[in-house]
């Protein structure tokens, strides 16, 4: 198991990646992709980014600005998300703030979809993570 890292100048083109993959085999729309943020405020970026690779599959995507780590994990629902954080703090003996939404069901497009995290975090974790719109191509 291994996740791949990706640049996050690429996030918004790597959700339109995801969205394409899931509307050509996943015919129900089901909850196709989930995107999960986690904030690693006070971990060592080299230890996250190791941990973090081993952790997850060769189909999950990892994209991070800073601190702030996204995942982008296909044909996984949000109760799949939920078990990937419980690894994930786990692995780190210690809770990590974070949020996620869901394709399709909370946006339609890459836009949509990182306007809702932005809103999500926002809302349950305080974070403003402004680094979003420069993913979305906008101004905040």
């Amino acid at each position: 198991m291994a996740g791949v890292l990706f640049s996050f100048y690429n996030f918004s083109s790597l959700i339109d990646l995801n969205i394409g993959m899931s509307d050509r085999l996943d015919e129900n729309r089901s909850e196709s992709f989930t995107i999960l943020f986690c904030d690693f405020t006070g971990f060592e970026s080299s230890i996250v980014k190791t941990n973090l690779q081993s952790l997850l599959r060769t189909s999950d995507s990892i994209v991070h600005c800073d601190d702030y780590y996204f995942f982008v994990m296909p044909y996984t629902d949000k109760y799949g998300c939920g078990i990937v954080k419980k690894m994930i703090e786990d692995l780190f003996e210690k809770a990590i703030p974070s949020a996620a939404v869901c394709y399709p069901s909370n946006g339609e497009n890459p836009s949509e979809l990182l306007e809702s995290l932005h809103a999500e975090a926002r809302k349950s974790l305080l974070i403003d993570l402004d680094c979003l719109y420069s993913a979305a191509n906008k101004e905040p």
